[in-house]
This record gives structure tokens, C-alpha cells and sequence, in this order.
């Protein structure tokens, strides 16, 4: 029986291990007969539950309740088929197909599971991307990256904290920065502006209470996207009150403000640092894995690493030339173009196969701008050419990709109940978590 071990849960990981072991172990799991050859799937990760990445801007701001909507990993893995082990990747040895998980350790730092090794015949690396600081002074000591869920708590408690404050000095203004002004800044700016409105209704906070600064080194917002896109949102923010500053570079960042490089200061008492993404470090010292300068795995277009075949990376950690030749960007939808590919590939290797190649799909991109708008463009097969989004029609399009998700690993059965129960949820609990 081949092993395959897959590193990481989040939305790529999970599709991926979903697919292989609905694929590998449909006997056990629906008594069905196969010729295939079975696989063993274990899915590694450092958390217990899963929350799709693109909503963690809402559990920072308290619109989203993870302990409603989170996936837990070992009760997902009994019924589809894979195995789930709680830890993270500390060593590589490529040589004899075995890696090493570090030690997990409980909140007062004592161990719970020893550091142990996996065999693998197939290792596929999905480790997702981190916030890149660029060395910027006084950034990693005094600003919020939102990479994870525990930093989503954390700029969710602080958030909570100022809130009391405002509470007993209502006259008092809360001023929180964010820098990047890619898709999570627009859209936790966005959120944070209706919070801010949500919050008012609670207590003794006055509307207005809460003063948003959006920074943004490059000329326009959303730069990877079209200017239009750009341009509409900054509008959209504009109107909601967030102050919007491009072609602006901080120098330094301390415990009440941020510099900028020409020298101007921009007090906050919340400052969240959410720029352009990198890889974990870590992945440069896996045995000799090719990586470029952003710490990703460099991969072929069959996903594979350059330099061993038995090693696959997708998602934000692969570096990857598609087979048009066209750099994959580092973003949700190629994550799961990438998934699927991945799955078909190392079942293809399994069952002796020729293998794909990869060829990323730009189906367009979505911004939110909190509860009912959005901007967007579609393109490829969805439309005939590029239709630009806004408003209502463009947020019902966004909230659709999350259960396209949620149909990736539950099934759209399930998918449209958990939609359903999601929208109950909302009409009889409150719209803000202040706990």
C-alpha cells in the first residue's frame, strides 16, 4: 500500500486529501468493490479545525464564530476516507522517504505527543503563505499579520479591549491602520467600517467612533487586479469613511503609530500588517529543495518538485510556470485548480498512469466589501469576455465561492444544508461576536 502524506490543511490540503481518500478507500467507506490499487492518506496539520483562509479578515472582526463554522480535521478524515495527525513538518530526509513531525505541546508548553517520524512514498507540501514584513523595522513587534486563526484572535481581542475603552470614554476615537491595500486590506477595512456601525447598537460607542487609515504602497488598491477594480473599491471604502492612502511606504512601525519613508506619522492603536504573501521560511531547509526567492517550491508543471519526483507542492508554496508558460499566482482559485490536478496526478503514479499537466484557469477575482456588495470581474468560460461586477449581483457571486468550497469537501448535499443552517444562525444570533 503506497503512503501519501500531505502537509498542511488548508483549502488545497483538505481538497486534496478529500479526493484521494474518497478515491482510495470508496470500499471501506461505501462498500463498493475496486480493482484499483489502495493508498494510505494521512493529512498533517498544526490545528485541530479548519477555516477557509479567505474569511479570516471576518473572525478578526468578529463577524465570523469559529467554533460554528470550523472543520474539525479527525472527524472530516473518519468519513472521507484520509487519516489526520496533529503536528508540523521540523525535518525532511528525501533520501529514505521519511519526515519528521515536531513535538505538540499543550498552552503551559509541556508535551503532549513527542516528535515523531512518517514514512511516505508521496509527500505533497501545501503550507499556504505568510505576510512578507521586508525587514521593516518595529513590524514584527508592534503589528497583527492575519496569516492564521490564533492571529485572527489576537486582532479580534485587542479589537474587544478598545471597544471596553470606548465604552467608559465614549468621547475617545479608536484609530487602527492597515497595510496592504491587496484584497485582505480592502476587505477588513470594509468589515471593520460595519462593525464599527454594529457595535454602536450594543453599547455606548458612538457611530463614527472607530477611524480606519488604509495604506498601500503602490499607485491604486487591489494592484495585482485591474485598475477599475482598483478604483471601485477605493470609492466603495471612501464612502464608508476609511481614509485611503496610496504610493505611501511605511519606514517603521511602533506601539501607537506607524512612519512613513518621507517622515510622516499615522497614530493607531491597532495596526494590522497584511501586504503581499511569501512562503514559511522553514521550506529553504527541506533537504535541499529547490525554492526561489520567496521561499517557495520551485515545481514542474506536473506539480512535482524540480528536484524530486516524490515530492509534490501546490497552492501559495509552489512556484510554478504553467504549461503556457505563465507564472500561477499565488491565489485561492489556482490553490484549487492546483488540488485537483495533484490528486489526478498521484493517482495516475499509484495506478501507473501518464501524468498532467497543469494550465491555470483565470475564472476572475472577487473583493468583498462587506455584508451585501462586492466588486469582481469574471472571465474564461463563465462569460464570453470580461464582465466587471459591483454591488449586490457581485457579493451573491463572492459568498458563492465559499460553497463551492464547502461542495469540494462535503458534497453539495451537505454544502446546502450547512448554507442553510449558516443563514439561520445569522437571523437569530447577533451579527458581531463581543466575546
Amino acid at each position: 500500500m503506497k503512503k501519501i502524506v500531505i502537509i498542511g490543511g488548508g483549502a488545497s490540503g483538505l481538497h486534496l486529501a478529500t479526493r484521494l481518500g474518497r478515491h482510495f478507500n470508496s470500499t471501506r467507506m461505501f462498500g463498493l468493490k475496486r480493482k484499483a490499487p489502495s493508498a494510505q492518506i494521512t493529512l498533517v496539520d498544526k490545528n485541530r479545525t479548519h477555516i477557509w483562509k479567505p474569511l479570516i479578515y471576518q473572525v478578526a472582526t468578529g463577524t465570523l464564530d469559529t467554533s460554528m463554522d470550523a472543520l474539525n480535521y479527525q472527524i472530516h478524515a473518519s468519513s472521507n476516507g484520509y487519516e489526520f495527525q496533529l503536528g508540523s513538518l521540523q525535518s525532511l530526509d528525501r533520501k529514505r522517504q521519511i519526515l519528521t513531525l515536531g513535538a505538540v505541546l499543550n498552552d503551559k508548553g509541556c508535551e503532549l505527543i513527542p516528535p515523531r517520524e512518517l514514512e511516505y512514498d508521496y509527500l505533497v507540501i501545501c503550507v499556504g503563505s505568510i505576510s512578507d514584513d521586508s525587514n521593516t523595522q518595529g513590524v514584527r513587534e508592534h503589528c497583527i499579520p492575519l496569516d492564521s486563526i490564533e492571529q485572527a484572535h489576537k486582532f479580534h481581542k485587542q479589537l474587544l479591549d478598545y471597544f471596553l475603552c470606548l465604552e467608559t470614554h465614549p468621547d475617545r476615537t479608536l484609530q487602527i491602520a492597515i497595510i496592504g491595500g491587496g484584497c485582505t486590506g480592502v476587505e477588513l477595512s470594509a468589515e471593520l467600517m460595519a462593525a464599527s456601525r454594529q457595535v454602536s447598537q450594543y453599547g455606548r460607542i458612538r457611530t463614527g467612533a472607530i477611524d480606519i487609515t488604509l495604506v498601500e504602497a503602490e499607485p491604486q488598491l487591489l494592484p495585482g487586479l485591474p485598475a477599475r477594480l482598483g478604483n471601485s473599491a477605493a470609492r466603495e471604502l471612501s464612502k464608508m469613511g476609511v481614509r485611503i492612502l496610496t504610493n505611501c511606504h511605511i519606514e517603521t512601525a511602533s506601539a501607537n503609530s506607524l512612519t512613513t519613508d518621507d517622515g510622516k506619522e499615522i497614530p493607531a492603536a491597532i495596526r494590522a500588517w497584511v501586504t503581499r504573501v511569501k512562503a514559511p521560511e522553514f521550506l529553504t531547509q527541506l533537504d535541499g529543495l529547490f525554492t526561489n526567492q520567496l521561499n517557495q517550491i520551485e515545481v514542474k508543471t506536473t506539480l512535482q518538485s524540480k528536484n524530486d519526483p516524490h515530492v509534490f507542492a501546490i497552492g501559495d508554496c509552489a512556484s510554478c510556470i504553467d504549461g503556457n508558460k505563465r507564472r500561477v499566482p499565488s491565489r485561492a482559485l489556482a490553490a484549487q485548480q492546483m488540488a485537483k490536478l495533484c490528486s489526478t496526478n498521484l493517482i495516475a503514479l499509484i495506478e501507473k498512469k501518464s501524468l498532467g499537466h497543469f494550465y491555470y484557469r483565470d475564472r476572475g477575482s472577487l473583493v468583498s466589501l462587506s455584508t451585501n456588495t462586492a466588486v469582481g470581474n469574471l472571465r474564461g468560460s463563465f462569460v464570453r469576455r470580461n464582465l466587471t461586477l459591483e454591488g449586490r449581483i457581485a457579493s451573491l457571486a463572492y459568498h458563492s465561492l465559499y460553497q463551492m468550497h464547502l461542495a469540494a469537501i462535503h458534497g453539495w448535499p451537505k454544502a446546502i444544508l450547512l448554507y442553510l443552517l449558516s443563514q439561520a444562525n445569522r437571523a437569530v444570533n447577533p451579527g458581531l461576536k463581543l466575546h
